[in-house]
């Protein structure tokens, strides 16, 4: 077996060969500012134009409605604020649910406790799924914003967010979707499948560069800015374009989203191989929706021991996994989603294994082998 076996794809992936090649260019031949008037800047501007026309034909959407950003952080954060500073005359209740990550809560905890926002954290059934029928009865006159991942990052549960978008429309609420986890991963069209205003895209899930990322907002909306300096991206986010990074991420896109290059019909049979080790180990329990789920994501939590714990024992082993969300990692704070699932006890003691392109049998067979003997250390003690 090689000493490392990764899997915490779900946390970051490889960057592609091709995709690295693409970019070289634009770490050095091409390096001008596109917005400079000369033609040094004007051969980087043709290069991001060029770059946008081709996001928004994969996108199925307008050139206007790309907006680049620095990865899926930032893409919420001006989906969220953006929207409900822009809309905050019409209403100031917001929506969105008990599990979404870190990017996405904050910004909604930041705006009620700052801006006076009134914000609806919307339960998970015990599979981590947000009912369509809740939504429903949480919208009020006054609520212009809501925001649904589409797919889980810690427990790998897909949302129902097409149908939670219809909702929104019907009602004329604006919504926003977090589909970070979802590019990639599942089958994917065109922005319109998610019904959704505004979608958020990062590229180092699906094999792009990190510091990449995108904000389909659809026309006519128009968020307020939170980067001010400059009247890039169609004045919707100040700052000189990272150009290598957004040919990246085209790159990426066109290269890995469809078909998914998480292949399901290769990462089910793995990811069942490992949730069966998982359920045969004494005081372990998995996690999330046995079948509405990311096909690559198994996660669950042990009685009697913590997550810090069980992943310095997998790491021992030279297996990479995580406690969910890559952005708390060394956070002792418990997970908010385990929580939401109704089991605030084991809530700092989830495991995360996600799979990738790379990811084998024997590696698979390997760690349900250790899996046991990491669990049974980590509850001594040892």
């Amino acid at each position: 077996m090689p000493r490392t076996i990764y899997f915490d794809y779900n946390a970051t992936t490889p960057l592609d060969p091709a995709v690295r090649e693409a970019m070289l260019p634009f770490l050095g031949e091409i390096w001008g500012n596109p917005s400079s008037v000369h033609h040094v800047g004007q051969r980087a501007r043709a290069a991001l134009d060029d770059a946008r026309d081709r996001a928004a034909k994969f996108l199925g959407a307008k050139p206007s409605e790309v907006i680049f950003t620095s990865g899926g952080t930032e893409s919420n954060n001006l989906a969220i604020f953006g929207a409900a500073r822009l809309l905050k005359s019409k209403g100031k209740h917001l929506i969105t649910s008990a599990i979404e990550h870190h990017a996405v809560l904050h910004c909604f905890d930041y705006l009620e406790k700052k801006e006076g926002f009134e914000v609806t954290q919307l339960p998970v059934d015990p599979e981590g799924r947000v009912s369509v029928e809740v939504l429903k009865k949480a919208i009020r006159p006054d609520t212009v914003l809501v925001s649904v991942m589409a797919a889980n990052n810690e427990i790998g549960t897909i949302q129902p967010v097409a149908e939670h978008g219809a909702v929104c429309r019907e009602r004329g609420v604006v919504f926003h979707t977090d589909a970070v986890q979802w590019f990639g991963k599942e089958p994917f069209k065109n922005a319109g499948q998610f019904n959704a205003d505004l979608v958020s895209v990062c590229a180092h899930k699906f094999h792009g560069p990190k510091g990449a990322g995108l904000l389909y907002i659809k026309s006519p909306l128009h968020p307020d800015p939170v980067a001010f300096g400059g009247g890039h991206e169609n004045e919707r986010r100040a700052g000189t374009e990272n150009l290598a990074g957004i040919i990246g991420l085209v790159g990426a896109m066109e290269k890995f989203v469809n078909p998914p290059v998480f292949e399901r019909a290769k990462l089910e049979p793995l990811a069942a191989s490992l949730a069966e080790a998982v359920a045969k180990i004494e005081g372990a329990e998995l996690v999330g929706s046995r079948n509405l789920r990311l096909a690559n994501t198994v996660a669950f939590v042990v009685r009697g021991t913590d997550s810090i714990a069980l992943l310095a024992g997998l790491d021992v082993e030279g297996v990479c996994a995580s406690s969910g969300s890559a952005c708390s990692a060394g956070s002792l704070e418990p997970s908010q989603v385990i929580k939401a699932l109704g089991k605030p006890e084991r809530a700092n003691s989830l495991v995360r294994f996600s799979l990738g392109r790379d990811s084998t049998r024997a590696e698979v067979d390997f760690v349900g082998k250790v899996l046991p003997e990491v669990v049974r250390r980590a509850q001594l003690g040892k």
